[in-house]
């Protein structure tokens, strides 16, 4: 009983400040997405467009920079990198709010640089454990809520407060800088792994270049195919977050503020629900399996809603709901929790950083790509209709993914582990 309300206890404190940390992150980077800088374009390309794409740069040169810094990086030095980064984060908004555009666009870069690092950071406190199941999906759960959450708190600064378009994402930072050194701290008090969790989940150790060049020929088919889907899954759910405002006035919903919070609250608990319950089965393969049917299932949601609303059986505001719902079933494992049970199924000698940070550096550029795809490619189509497009587009390559990687997982022979220096038995 006592060992029960421990591990419990723990898992509530865990839980409480790794989701706390990350989202109060998001407060110094999509606060900027609400406002529509009406009017303001440069050589050809919409402003809102251009800050877009320039954080995504400097997001996508953290995340090629991550592959290195966060699966090399020990863990005594974490929390002083954390806070550091988000510091930086938050200057950088200064000179955005300085500097008159169009030369502002270059502090939009400086901010994503020091933010794509957090995750990987947060990630390493609770990976490797028996609990890593919930306290992960508790932790993605917090990038659903709190990109709508900050959204409305940014609307609120320039509606309420009176602030420019310009400031307003400064001073939305402001609001949860002692918030998140709070949390932090908190974060840096959890326990290291026990041996019981080493045992079950493996040790999680630095990744050295040898190491993570092994790791990636052994898996370069599956790793392949999951990054091609991570591309497109990243690249429609940055545009879905950062044209929320623009897809929901084009569904009627003009000058609505809570629209962008509670939208995303019922996605992030059944999200949670659903993955947090693989936290329950302990074989590491079976569990491994089941992520493979969650993704297939995801796919399905998103286009069985999309037809639904094309065809006006649902409401905007449900498809809104439930394809968001099949992006994020989709979107959020392979945010640590996928690759954490592949290290435990194929006993892998690293740490989840690596593997995140290869699928996160492809994604973003594919984040760019659409961008750039939408304005120069298809420029006459609407927000909305290019959204509808890019949905069914995610969900065939992650349907043709999913079964591809499934079953050379499930077809891994064995012998071949065995050969491998970075694997021992599956």
């Amino acid at each position: 009983m006592l060992r029960n309300s421990a591990k419990i206890s723990f898992i509530l404190k865990a839980s409480f400040a790794a989701f706390g940390t990350y989202f109060c992150m998001y407060a110094f980077r999509k606060p900027f997405s609400v406002a529509t800088f009406e009017g303001l374009a440069y050589m050809g390309i919409d402003y809102k467009i251009l800050l877009i794409i320039a954080q995504v740069l400097g997001y996508t040169l953290s995340k090629f920079l991550g592959i290195k810094i966060i699966s090399e990086m020990k863990s005594s030095k974490r929390t002083f990198y954390l806070i550091g980064f988000i510091l930086l984060a938050e200057l950088a908004l200064l000179g955005f709010a300085l500097i008159p555009a169009p030369y502002n666009i270059v502090f939009l870069f400086l901010n994503g640089i020091p933010l794509g690092m957090i995750w990987g950071l947060v990630f390493s406190y609770i990976e490797g454990r028996k609990a890593t199941e919930i306290l992960g999906v508790v932790l993605c759960s917090s990038f659903i809520v709190s990109s709508g959450v900050v959204k409305s708190v940014g609307k609120y600064v320039m509606d309420t407060l009176h602030i420019g378009e310009f400031w307003m994402p400064f001073f939305t930072g402001l609001f949860f800088i002692i918030p998140l050194l709070l949390f932090s701290i908190l974060l840096e008090k959890i326990p290291a792994p026990t041996q019981e969790d080493i045992l079950e989940k493996s040790e999680r150790k630095p990744l050295n270049k040898t190491g993570r060049v092994q790791l990636f020929k052994q898996f370069a088919l599956p790793l392949t195919l999951i990054i091609v889907f991570y591309i497109f899954l990243t690249a429609i759910r940055d545009f879905r977050d950062n044209f929320a405002r623009e897809l929901w006035d084009a569904l009627g919903y003009e000058g609505s503020t809570s629209i962008y919070a509670l939208s995303e609250i019922p996605i992030a608990i059944t999200v949670l629900l659903i993955l947090g319950g693989i936290g329950a089965i302990k074989k590491n393969k079976k569990a491994f399996a089941y992520y493979h049917y969650i993704l297939i299932f995801g796919c399905v949601a998103i286009v069985a809603s999309t037809l639904a609303f094309q065809l006006q059986i649902i409401e905007p505001a449900i498809w809104m709901v439930i394809s968001g719902f099949g992006m994020y079933i989709c979107y959020v494992p392979f945010n640590g929790l996928y690759f954490d049970r592949m290290i435990a199924t194929f006993k892998i000698k690293g740490n989840v950083g690596f593997l995140i940070y290869i699928a996160d550096a492809f994604g973003y550029l594919g984040s760019v790509s659409i961008l750039l795809y939408k304005n120069i490619g298809r420029a006459e189509l609407s927000w909305l209709d290019f959204f509808v497009y890019c949905l069914y587009s995610v969900a065939f390559v992650g349907i043709l993914a999913t079964l591809i990687s499934f079953l050379f997982f499930k077809n891994k022979h064995k012998p071949a582990l065995e050969s491998s220096n970075l694997l021992y038995e599956y």
